[in-house]
């Protein structure tokens, strides 16, 4: 029973992750903009994540304390964080980590979000954000997902008049995903 309910929220997310790329690109995709705490929305995500990170023994730590109120949509951006969470956790080894921190500037918000991973080859980080893009696109690979959660990400983001980008010093080195608003 459980891993019924497990694979049919999957599968619910896969057909909400098609439903917004389809909204994205005919442009009905609409923000509800409003004064919200950043650090809210990330412990939401985190928590929305921690299930996923226990299974796999992957440590998942806010580095973050306080408030960073600021305007945004809160669903929206709690999507953002959550597909960065669930890729680093699904892609981290066992006794691996990932941490997400935010930090404020007098121009931005910044959270990142670091795993010690898989990492991610030179040569694949231009094509990251690209829709049904996957470093493995094997039939057989390991991980699952329809390459969408980061071009999602990157959407959201952009709709927010922030940029996200990526960093990783190769494979087995893991990954740093950066959302600046």
């Amino acid at each position: 029973l459980e891993r019924i309910d497990r694979n049919a929220h999957a599968q619910a997310r896969l057909v909400q992750d098609l439903l917004d790329v389809s909204r994205i690109t005919s442009g009905k995709l609409m923000l509800d903009i409003r004064e919200m705490d950043l650090a809210t929305v990330a412990l939401n995500a985190i928590d929305a994540c921690r299930p996923a990170a226990e299974a796999r023994q992957v440590s998942l730590m806010a580095a973050f304390s306080g408030a960073y109120p600021t305007m945004g949509d809160p669903d929206r951006l709690q999507q953002v964080l959550w597909n960065l969470i669930t890729n680093a956790v699904r892609f981290t080894p066992s006794n691996g980590s990932v941490t997400v921190s935010i930090a404020r500037t007098r121009e931005s918000d910044t959270v990142e979000v670091r795993d010690t991973g898989a990492g991610i080859e030179p040569q694949f980080i231009p094509f990251m954000f690209e829709p049904f893009r996957q470093a493995d696109a094997a039939s057989t690979r390991a991980h699952g997902g329809l390459g969408l959660g980061l071009t999602i990400v990157r959407r959201h983001t952009e709709m927010h008049g922030g940029t996200v980008w990526v960093a990783s010093d190769g494979a087995g080195k893991g990954a740093t995903l950066t959302v600046t608003l």
